[in-house]
């Protein structure tokens, strides 16, 4: 439920729009392209970042039968100006659920909005679920300077529970990432505390309090929440007008409350997470096709002697109840 794709051509909206920013792909050899921010080298990718067969290749290879399939972070451009990162999010959509009509059986998709500006936010979420038939969003951890729990963005998470549209939340923009520019550190620290953040945010600002049916997912096993709950709780008993502000109920009420993914690499972490959120809440990720993913799909799970109980919910079973699909569409 954790996997990222990309359109094979970007057009260059930098020259389009009049201002640098955005992301290109140059084609530089057969199955390979760089991601480019201008004349920045941002990364290299490989074919199977958006080839469908190439992914399913891949799938085969770890026995994996359906992949969801979400933009690359970095594409959010929630920095840029809302009109033009509403053409972006179309593209990108538009693509997304063309994969999908391809290979029905293999994929689900979420789209990306322009949350940066709520009502075009809404407005593209409402073509993503009723028009090009996606299963939901992917959003980032915040947005520019807003934390999830501002009220300013409270329509849009409205709007995802009337819709029923799962949300997928992914760190992007990691905090801190000046001060530790060495040792990778903001994708081993920055990302795991956005996540928390998001976390957080969400439950005192009473997101998910007000909204119960909403079905929200946190990518990286929920980041560093999982091992910090005592600490939040602790915070919010001893200095509730601090933390309580919002929202007076304990923090520890929503655990089992959202949905995160399996990519924790830690056999102990990974049981934590299924003891603390319940195996119905923790499905099967993996952050293809990227390094840091678990590049061996399942391997972590594969390793533990669950039940077959156990094992269904972590590899499909709580996935579908967070997008909300039967396993027969996929049969």
């Amino acid at each position: 439920m954790h996997s990222h794709i990309i359109p094979e051509h970007l057009p260059d909206l930098s020259d389009k729009f009049g201002y640098g920013g955005f992301i290109h792909l140059e084609h530089h050899r057969k199955g390979f392209a760089k991601m480019m921010i201008g004349k920045q080298f941002f990364r290299e990718i490989e074919e199977n970042c958006w080839s469908p067969t190439k992914r399913l290749e891949d799938m085969a290879k770890n026995n994996i039968d359906v992949q969801v399939i979400s933009t690359i972070p970095v594409m959010f451009s929630y920095w840029a100006k809302a009109k033009d990162t509403l053409f972006l999010a179309r593209y990108l959509n538009d693509d997304i659920a063309n994969t999908v009509r391809n290979y029905p059986k293999n994929y689900v998709a979420l789209g990306t909005v322009p949350i940066q500006d709520v009502d075009l936010a809404i407005k593209e979420l409402e073509r993503c679920m009723n028009e090009l038939g996606l299963a939901g969003v992917q959003i980032a951890s915040h947005i520019n300077d807003l934390n999830l729990s501002d009220p300013a963005l409270f329509p849009f998470f409205e709007a995802c529970e009337d819709l029923g549209a799962a949300i997928f939340v992914h760190p992007w923009d990691m905090m801190g990432k000046r001060s530790m520019e060495r040792y990778w550190l903001p994708w081993l620290v920055g990302m795991p505390a956005e996540t928390s953040l998001a976390i957080c945010s969400m439950i005192f600002g009473g997101v998910f309090e007000r909204l119960p049916k909403l079905r929200v997912a946190f990518s990286h096993g929920g980041g560093s929440f999982p091992g910090t709950i005592g600490r939040i709780e602790h915070g919010f008993n001893c200095r509730p007008d601090l933390v309580a502000i919002d929202n007076p109920i304990n923090p520890r009420e929503y655990l089992g409350r959202f949905w995160v993914d399996t990519i924790v690499f830690d056999q102990q972490m990974l049981q934590r997470n299924i003891d603390l959120l319940g195996k119905n809440r923790v499905c099967l990720g993996s952050d293809y096709p990227f390094p840091l993913g678990e590049l061996e799909t399942g391997k972590l799970v594969d390793s533990m002697n669950f039940d077959q109980e156990t094992r269904e919910f972590l590899l499909h079973k709580s996935a579908l109840e967070w997008l909300n699909l039967p396993k027969s569409q996929f049969i």
